[in-house]
């Protein structure tokens, strides 16, 4: 897996490529990563997935882990581009605890709303 993150005003974003299938050290970057921007008061975050290739157990607890984070400041998650991971995410029903946007601009468009 490789990521991109980049500040877009007070929004964080994050652009998740590759395969999340096992633990690899740029996982621990990414949570890293997430805790330097919800320390500096920036917990408005899009995980943008629209290049993933394939998910298992080990992405979808880097996503639990990143929403649990950023909820516990007071802030909110989104992701943005799930097409790949659709039935992944109906599957566990994490659907329903994760908001999601078609877009990456429907995505920051949510969070400026806020």
């Amino acid at each position: 897996m490789k990521f991109k993150d980049k500040l877009d005003g007070d929004i964080a974003i994050f652009e998740v490529s590759g395969r999340l299938m096992t633990y690899e050290d740029s996982i621990t970057r990414f949570h890293g990563q997430i805790h330097e921007y919800v320390n500096l008061n920036k917990n408005k975050i899009v995980i943008d997935l629209h290049k993933i290739e394939l998910m298992g157990s080990v992405g979808l607890g880097m996503l639990i882990s990143a929403l649990t984070t950023v909820s516990n400041s007071g802030g909110r998650l989104v992701l943005a581009n799930i097409t790949r991971i659709q039935n992944l995410m109906a599957m566990t029903r994490l659907n329903m605890i994760f908001d999601s946007f078609d877009s990456l601009e429907e995505a920051k468009a949510a969070l400026k709303s806020e």
